[in-house]
């Protein structure tokens, strides 16, 4: 049977997991001042929970065709906080530099600071930050970033989807300062890498080609990879790093 609207039909979709408390792996050799920068960057998950809490005390969707939209958006809030405690263990078990905890607060002030409708802030930071940090996990990081890149991709699949139908039924439209907030957040993450590499994945061009395609297209043929599933075999990694679903 058909949901009735694309809101429910989204939250039909969404899956229950457990964030693991990962360990430590081996990292691809020139990536991992990027996987820990990318790592401090977790500091934007929350505030990201933050923007739809806020945006729902406002103007949202209205009519039969937007039933299921608080609901759905007050599921997403709820995926943040997990994928906070996710990306906390992550963190916990790579050691971030003070240094990147404190630049990458200063990030997340200029999100926080930057004043433009919650929901327009949130897609952004999703589609075309999240989308490029979650791939920096899984092609530059161990099994443990690889499972909990997949684990909150699911997430955020949905939450753009989402996203984007209240910002179009809201008449929401990005601009300059948002975009350049958006390639400055990224760019921040990438200052380790050579703009162009023999690895693909340690090609800063790559990374932030990506990014801006996501943002003014809504995808990137460079990441058409992250379709196939990389799961990773539970005969040959620990415990902690395995995927808990309900």
């Amino acid at each position: 049977m058909k949901a009735e609207t694309p809101y429910i039909h989204l939250h039909q979709r969404k899956r229950t997991w457990t964030p693991v408390q990962v360990s430590a792996g081996t990292l691809l050799d020139g990536g991992e001042d990027v996987i820990k920068r990318a790592l401090a960057l977790r500091c934007l998950e929350i505030p990201v929970g933050d923007f739809i809490s806020e945006a729902m005390k406002g103007d949202l969707p209205e009519g039969m065709a937007a039933e299921g939209c608080r609901e759905l958006l007050m599921s997403n809030v709820k995926d943040e906080e997990n994928h906070d405690i996710a990306l906390n263990y992550a963190a916990e078990a790579h050691k971030i530099p003070l240094r990147f905890e404190k630049e990458a607060e200063r990030i997340k002030n200029a999100w926080l600071e930057l004043d433009r409708h919650p929901v327009l802030k949130a897609v952004v930071l999703e589609r075309s930050v999240f989308f490029v940090l979650l791939p920096i996990f899984r092609f530059l990081g161990d099994t443990g970033l690889r499972t909990t890149s997949a684990d909150i991709s699911r997430d955020e699949q949905t939450h753009v989807a989402a996203n984007t139908l209240v910002c179009e039924a809201l008449g929401l439209k990005s601009d300059k300062t948002l975009n350049n907030l958006r390639r400055a957040t990224v760019a921040w993450c990438l200052q380790s890498l050579k703009g162009e590499s023999d690895h693909k994945h340690l090609s800063g061009n790559f990374w932030l080609a990506s990014s801006d395609s996501l943002y003014t297209r809504g995808k990137a043929d460079g990441l058409i990879e992250t379709r196939a599933s990389r799961m990773p075999a539970f005969f040959e990694t620990a415990n902690q790093n395995l995927p808990q679903y309900a």
